[in-house]
């Protein structure tokens, strides 16, 4: 997608203005994407700054917004760990996204709505270590900066294989850092370990405990990935985060393989409701309409 598209700031733009353009022919115009000068008036406070104008066109009440107000601290998480790099088997063509690729466009595309509405927004890149980690501040500067920190790694041609993850560890850590009463917005195909995913929601737990409010978007690649869609002959399956190989047709495994992953699917969101942590499933091949809708429904809830 870097060659199909240029640099990030000008795909968020693309991909956002078009999303709102298609919102605004649906039930779900009354978002206030497009009020770059205004936020949602809150029943009780005084109705001095309510623009009148605005209420006529909407019928809908927005306050009119100083350039200094921010209304909410959003911290986004990448996980950049190397089973983040898959995309499919064959499926390596420029025109196709990773995981990681998916995850950083759609995270593009929240920090240039962020932008709009003049909200403060940090980053964070996790991995076995932290990458990166940014406050979360709203000048033009701070966004150029962020976009420059995502153009790196979208730009990467060699996949970083045998990065592990430590999104459990790191997140308890982050937790601590991050501003009180933030929205935090993950990123993560949640491979940390399948087989018990205890310490990964104690995590989120630790998030939510400390006030912040968070969103789960949970990347995955459907036909392979999921689906384990091969044709039926032997393949050499490699664990990008542990270099360990095996051999097997996958006709032998499908059935059961496509069940733990249905489960594992169903317990994740189950999880995440037992903790009041928004859940999204994110296709990295269905577009980005499900991840900002899920992003701008959570906003209209918190402000």
């Amino acid at each position: 997608m870097p060659g199909r598209f240029g640099n990030l700031d000008f795909l968020a733009r693309q991909v956002v203005e078009g999303f709102i353009t298609g919102m605004h022919k649906s039930p779900f115009h009354g978002f206030s994407v497009e009020f770059a000068e205004h936020r949602i008036y809150n029943p009780g406070e005084s109705t001095r700054h309510i623009d009148w104008k605005l209420f006529a066109r909407t019928e809908k009440l927005f306050v009119k917004r100083y350039e200094e107000e921010t209304n909410l601290r959003c911290q986004i998480v990448i996980d950049t760990s190397s089973s983040m790099h898959f995309r499919g088997a064959g499926r390596d063509t420029a025109g196709t996204s990773s995981k990681l690729d998916f995850s950083i466009e759609c995270a593009a595309a929240l920090i240039y709505l962020l932008r709009k509405q003049r909200d403060a927004v940090g980053l964070s890149l996790l991995s076995d270590k932290t990458e990166l980690h940014t406050e979360a501040k709203s000048s033009s500067v701070h966004y150029k900066m962020l976009y420059t920190h995502l153009d790196k790694i979208y730009k990467k041609k060699q996949q970083a294989l045998n990065v592990t993850t430590n999104t459990s560890g790191l997140l308890h850590l982050l937790a601590e850092k991050i501003h009180k009463r933030s929205l935090v917005v993950i990123f993560s195909d949640m491979m940390d370990n399948q087989a018990s995913p205890d310490a990964l929601f104690s995590a989120l737990q630790h998030l939510k405990h400390n006030k912040h409010e968070v969103i789960l978007f949970h990347v995955y690649e459907r036909e392979q990935e999921r689906d384990l869609s091969y044709k039926s002959r032997p393949f050499r399956f490699i664990d990008m985060e542990t270099g360990k190989s095996l051999r097997l047709n996958p006709a032998d495994i499908k059935d059961k393989y496509v069940q733990s992953m249905a489960d594992y699917f169903h317990n994740l969101r189950l999880k995440c409701m037992q903790y009041k942590i928004d859940f999204v499933p994110g296709e990295i091949n269905e577009g980005y309409e499900k991840v900002l809708m899920g992003f701008l429904v959570k906003r209209a809830k918190l402000y």
